[in-house]
């Protein structure tokens, strides 16, 4: 996503405090000149949760306290002059519906568990959803970073290509003049008597 100055995005949808736990905001810049921007979060009373001034990456985790739209804004109106690449993530951690859970459990019957209580099977599985879940956004994350290096590695790159090209010219000139100038001591300008 790029940024415009003075533009922001909103994240969609309504959250309840019925529906969820917590919200992790994850953000980085991975392009762009300086690799910072500015970055708000508001409540949907306009109420300034979290408010970062001219950074490369930030994570924050915020628990919805009201039902609503809530606000979130990068900022690039201190560089008008570079756009930004900004890579960002919202990450819920919902309340699970009792029903759900529960729904899969009673199509199982007792005869069929077999010594194996179900709460166990069942905590396993939530944790290693929970697990499972948390590397996937962690690998995002990781994604996010490698795509900053190579940006930056790339931007390097361009750099010593342009200022090697003009070194190996000036060398070319200097070389010439050198010729030129060794070719004009030998000469002998007097005439040749015949």
């Amino acid at each position: 996503m790029k940024t415009e100055p003075r533009q922001g995005a909103r994240s969609g949808g309504q959250l309840g405090q019925d529906q969820v736990a917590g919200v992790g905001v994850s953000a980085q810049v991975i392009g762009g000149a300086g690799l910072d921007v500015d970055f708000t979060l508001e409540s949907p009373q306009g109420v300034l949760l979290v408010s970062e001034s001219r950074k490369a990456d930030g994570v924050h985790t915020v628990e919805p306290t009201e039902a609503g739209d809530y606000k979130l804004c990068f900022d690039n109106s201190f560089s008008t002059i570079s756009e930004k690449l900004v890579f960002f993530e919202l990450i819920f951690d919902s309340l699970q519906d009792d029903e759900e859970v529960e729904g899969w459990a009673e199509a199982v019957e007792p005869e069929e568990m077999l010594d194996v209580k179900m709460e166990d099977i069942k905590e396993s599985i939530e944790t290693m959803k929970t697990r499972l879940e948390r590397s996937i956004q962690m690998l995002t994350l990781l994604r996010a970073f490698d795509a900053r290096d190579r940006n930056l590695q790339e931007g390097n790159l361009e750099r010593v290509n342009f200022w090697s090209a003009v070194n190996v010219a000036v060398l070319l000139l200097v070389a010439v003049l050198q010729v030129c100038t060794l070719k004009r001591f030998f000469q002998d300008k007097r005439p040749v008597p015949t």
